[in-house]
């Protein structure tokens, strides 16, 4: 992958789906509030560029990485696995091991929404660090706040309770902020959720 790495770009690999969406908006969340940038499959929509191509160029773009495989399981739909989320764990691991000496320093979080859960569809990871968040985001926005602090080595980041707290008057503040900008709260793309995050950090602090 000849993507150039950008210090500050984090990918996230997760579920899209409704049910997801509290602790993958709390992900984001963390991620802005932390001086990052998030990325994502979402980010573009161009029918021009094939999924995966876009998939791999961002993973070649982004220093960390957080992939969360709570959601493989069987579809509803099609009683069939979902391989996504392993798919693109596989594609960062990789471009890791092989993407060059640029790419080897990558970092990434594995979460599951519980510690053992992958041993019985992932066996393969078995020996990494799985970290769980229980389904609830607030775990998971201490979990992913220790772990970019950690891999970052950043100084002064705010901790996982006061980033938690924010969250939660974000999340109260957000009907109000769609309203001035005459969006609707359940209709935010991935771009404009993460621009509204922004524009709330930028008048908290």
């Amino acid at each position: 992958m000849g993507s150039r790495l950008r210090s500050k770009d984090v990918f996230i690999n997760c579920s899209f789906d409704d049910s997801y969406k509290p602790i993958f908006q709390a992900i984001l969340f963390t991620v802005y509030d932390l001086g990052f940038v998030a990325r994502c499959a979402l980010e573009v929509d161009d029918a021009s560029e094939l999924r995966l191509e876009k998939i791999m160029r961002i993973i070649g773009q982004c220093r960390y990485g957080i992939h969360d495989i709570s959601s493989v399981g069987l579809s509803h739909e099609t009683n069939l696995p979902r391989f996504n989320m392993p798919l693109e764990l596989g594609l960062y691991l990789g471009c890791k091991k092989y993407g060059g000496r640029a790419q080897r320093v990558k970092a990434c979080l594995i979460l599951d929404s519980d510690p053992y859960r992958y041993r019985g569809s992932i066996s393969d990871i078995a020996g990494q660090d799985i970290h769980s968040h229980k389904g609830d985001p607030k775990i998971a926005i201490a979990e992913v706040r220790n772990w970019l602090a950690t891999v970052s080595k950043l100084k002064g980041l705010p901790g996982g309770a006061e980033i938690v707290g924010r969250h939660e008057r974000f999340v109260l503040d957000l009907p109000g902020i769609c309203t001035r900008l005459r969006r609707e709260p359940e209709e935010l793309t991935f771009a404009d959720f993460s621009e509204v995050v922004e524009i709330w950090l930028r008048a908290a602090r």
